[in-house]
């Protein structure tokens, strides 16, 4: 196929969009594609997620998935476990994790293996976007090397490119079809193809030269962050230190309407990027010998940080009733790394939950959000565990409420007036208007 043959596929609606990976990027991904008028193949290894979505029923929270029966029945949309199904997509989208190495090096063996499970099945002529954030470098050298392997060659019958993922959940106001979608192209046939397919699904669409620099803007974006809360989190030290409420400066600060932005202090960094996201950059800067020593420090703060909110918790507990954290009950609010998610992906919550265990507390959680806590890979050891009710008995009964996670489906009220102490992460209470001599930050 060539472009134009590809370019008025999509102008009429009529290619078929392949999504791999059906989770919190693929999944939304898939139904904008489907609802944009396209036909699609969602594939996930998880035979689960498929059967669920084949009944018509969500397995992501804030992902609703209304209407699909129908959709499924016609043939637009075939969720699937069988990569061979992707055999007829005019345009493959990649949505795999990139997780980290025990090391904390770039851990790319989805994207390596999903593209060797597709090369074999791949329509000539195919469109084939990564949006699995990665290094700079990683669709030319890892992606392209396999896909041309099994016979095909860039240009003239595969285009290739990178569009990075950019998702913010629980914010309302940026569903996917209203965020702009940068896209790199591995030639300008491959930008060319990928523009006009996201152009069709989303309301913009920002071209830039080539997949790398796509694939640098989206770690650009997620260093920008790290780097930022990072500074917030070591002046909530300084600012601590002082007796200076950080909070209150950056309420302050905020009303400066040039020249500053407000990021947050908080227990540690969450979620799929941002605690992960940096160290692929310096990783990568390493291999063309520079460093990356302000990305680093900035790693060092942020992961330092469930260790001081196990400090503080340890202080204030032992100044409330004269006793370390061996023995004592810890309520935790709050599992997901974000509020108003179920995600529990990264979340500081878990290191803190570990921690605490290994120090002897007797420890429950509540999370409105996340019932129970699912398996992972470094912390499956957690599995299993419940949330429970939030009660005053509850509240009352615990040495200490220790508040990670700030959803705003929370009794907040019901902690400030029966907990015997509370130690605050996310300024929850002072914003709502609570306050006392129990009521610490951390």
């Amino acid at each position: 196929m060539s472009v134009q043959a590809f370019l008025d596929k999509v102008a009429a609606k009529e290619a078929r969009v392949g999504v791999i990976g059906l989770g919190y990027v693929g999944l939304p991904l898939a139904l904008a594609c489907l609802r944009s008028g396209f036909p699609v193949t969602g594939y996930d290894i998880d035979g689960a997620k498929v059967e669920m979505l084949k009944a018509e029923r969500s397995y992501l929270p804030h992902i609703p998935v209304d209407g699909i029966g129908a959709e499924i029945a016609s043939g637009r949309f075939r969720p699937t476990s069988a990569i061979a199904d992707l055999g007829d997509a005019d345009a493959v989208l990649i949505c795999v994790p990139t997780p980290l190495t025990p090391e904390r090096d770039p851990d790319l063996r989805y994207v390596r293996d999903t593209a060797a499970a597709l090369a074999p099945v791949l329509k000539p002529g195919a469109l084939v976007v990564l949006e699995s954030t990665t290094y700079p470098g990683t669709t030319e050298e890892v992606l392209l090397p396999i896909l041309e392997g099994a016979g095909r060659k860039l240009g003239e019958d595969l285009f290739l490119a990178f569009a990075p993922e950019r998702e913010d959940p629980g914010n309302a106001h940026y569903s996917i079809g209203r965020i702009p979608k940068v896209v790199g192209g591995m030639d300008d046939a491959s930008g060319k193809a990928a523009e006009a397919l996201y152009g069709a699904v989303l309301e913009k669409v920002v071209p830039v030269s080539s997949a790398s620099t796509a694939e640098a803007v989206k770690i650009t974006e997620n260093v920008f962050r790290a780097v930022n809360i990072a500074l917030v989190n070591e002046l909530k030290l300084i600012y601590g230190a002082m007796g200076i409420d950080v909070w209150e400066v950056i309420e302050a600060a905020s009303t400066k309407p040039f020249g500053y932005m407000p990021f947050y202090p908080g227990p540690g960094l969450g979620g799929h990027c941002i605690p992960i996201d940096p160290f692929y950059l310096a990783w990568k800067a390493r291999s063309v010998g520079q460093t990356t020593r302000f990305i680093e420090l900035a790693g060092e703060i942020n992961r330092a940080m469930p260790d001081y909110v196990i400090d503080r918790l340890r202080e204030a507990v032992d100044l409330q009733s004269g006793k370390g954290l061996r023995g004592a009950g810890i309520l935790l609010i709050g599992m997901a790394y974000k509020k108003n998610v179920a995600d529990q992906r990264e979340s500081p919550a878990l290191t803190i939950l570990e921690k605490l265990d290994a120090a002897g507390a007797a420890v429950s959680f509540h999370d409105p959000w996340i019932p129970e806590i699912l398996p992972s890979r470094e912390f499956g050891h957690l599995a299993g565990r419940a949330s429970i009710a939030l009660t005053a008995e509850r509240v009352a009964a615990a040495d200490a409420v220790l508040i990670v996670t700030d959803h705003d489906d929370v009794d907040y009220g019901l902690l400030a007036e029966r907990a015997r102490l509370v130690v605050d992460t996310r300024n929850a209470l002072r914003a709502r208007g609570h306050a006392g001599p129990h009521i610490v930050s951390a």
